[in-house]
């Protein structure tokens, strides 16, 4: 094996990593990875410094990357020169802008982009646009029609869409969470499950859209008291490899004692399929360690999630790899276990919520399962975790089921998981 392939197999994967992470779909970056590897192979003699071999290489794949959306506008009738080259390169969704109307473009189709290009920024009259699509004028305004809609749809602040109690959509308020967490049923519906736009960042519970916020609160079971409050703010726009996201810090703080506090910060990428972490900041002492989704083993087991790490699906339906009948869990054999179980009424302080439930079996932890309640927003009204009997065994010494003899206990595949603590937020305040 030469030097090239020896460095080359050192980096395949932050290389496949970096390019998946820009292109919109698998396929398209399997073709520009080929191009990669042949265009790093050619020029591999005139790399002076082998030490910079990485750098370079994903130099070479940020530009082949900038070719693939070039040919992408080309296809779409969107001049080049309209478009900067750094925006090019940024959204994996693929063309936009440093707008909120342009990014909402990103998240459309390219047939809803084609057409509100040429209608609204070429002023293009409908009968030019029939002509030079070769289409007839009432399809033209069908597809723009439903353009239209679909922007809306996707648009972060649409008009008269109100979450309940919190204002608009990206305006929520924070609330102060209560000591101890209100008294709660959890009723079975007979209802079929409904299917749900569920955006918020896995773990977290904040929608990575810029204007939103949030507070949320960790409870002690069976106590029910408060243990951990967390103040979440999206900050801002933010980039990891050129890849656009949003930043957000968390304030994590004692409940009993406030001047016990951590300070977290996060980049996400909220896509119109998925939701992900980019990178995560980590205080080591006096050093500020960036850690992203090109470290491998230091990111992926905390903080990725799904193939190639795509995060985790917004658009959810049942899929039936997971399957609940009252405290009896079971599921199919594969990897990154996430699926709605069921429809539930959920009753907590005096308020009424329909909801499903979408159950994660271990995704994030061997041991842990947990419960996420879903209104019909796509907003948690109540997660609950619950431990393997012997999760941490040699830390604890004991099992939890002799830890915690009161809390629920769910079976997974046979093998008894315990209630350990419950988290809300202030969306139910």
């Amino acid at each position: 094996m030469d030097d090239f392939e020896q460095m080359l197999q050192t980096e395949r994967v932050s290389l496949e990593r970096f390019v998946r992470y820009r292109l919109p779909s698998r396929e398209d970056a399997d073709d520009v990875l080929q191009e990669i590897y042949l265009s790093a192979y050619q020029k591999f003699p005139q790399l002076k410094n082998k030490a910079s071999f990485k750098a370079w290489l994903l130099v070479i794949a940020r530009n082949k990357c900038n070719d693939y959306f070039r040919r992408k506008a080309a296809q779409l009738e969107i001049p080049v020169d309209e478009l900067t080259e750094t925006i090019l390169s940024d959204s994996r969704q693929g063309l936009s802008e440093r707008s909120y109307v342009q990014e909402t473009l990103d998240l459309l189709g390219d047939k809803d982009k084609q057409i509100l290009y040429l209608y609204f920024w070429k002023e293009m009259p409908q009968t030019e646009i029939a002509k030079k699509l070769n289409i007839p004028v009432g399809t033209v305004k069908s597809r723009l029609h439903t353009a239209k809609q679909n922007f809306k749809n996707q648009y972060p602040y649409p008009t008269g869409n109100m979450y309940p109690g919190n204002g608009t959509k990206g305006e929520c308020t924070m609330k102060k969470l209560p000591e101890f967490i209100p008294e709660y049923t959890i009723t079975e519906s007979s209802k079929p499950p409904f299917s749900v736009k569920w955006e918020e960042l896995m773990g977290w519970f904040l929608v990575p859209r810029p204007g939103e916020k949030l507070s949320w609160g960790m409870y002690d079971i069976p106590s029910r008291k408060c243990s951990h409050v967390y103040d979440m703010k999206v900050t801002g726009k933010a980039k990891v490899h050129g890849i656009e996201g949003i930043e957000l810090t968390a304030r994590e703080a004692s409940y009993s004692d406030k001047s016990d506090v951590i300070q977290r910060t996060f980049v996400a990428q909220l896509t119109d399929t998925h939701c992900r972490y980019l990178a995560t900041l980590r205080n080591d002492g006096d050093v500020r360690n960036y850690i992203t989704f090109l470290d491998g083993d230091e990111f992926m087991p905390n903080w990725g999630f799904g193939e190639d790490n795509c995060g985790n699906e917004i658009n959810l339906s049942p899929k039936g790899d997971i399957r609940r009948t009252g405290t009896i869990v079971t599921s199919a054999g594969k990897e990154f276990l996430l699926d709605i179980v069921g429809r539930y009424t959920v009753t907590i302080g005096g308020k009424h919520y329909d909801t499903v439930c979408v159950m994660d079996i271990e995704t994030y932890n061997c041991g842990v399962v947990s419960e996420q309640y879903l209104d019909t927003n796509g907003r948690t009204i109540l997660w609950r975790r619950f431990n393997r009997d012997d999760w941490a065994f040699d830390r604890y010494k004991k099992k939890w089921s002799e830890q915690l003899p009161e809390n629920e206990q769910l079976t997974v595949n046979g093998i008894t998981y315990v209630q350990w603590y419950d988290c809300i937020t202030d969306y139910i305040l």
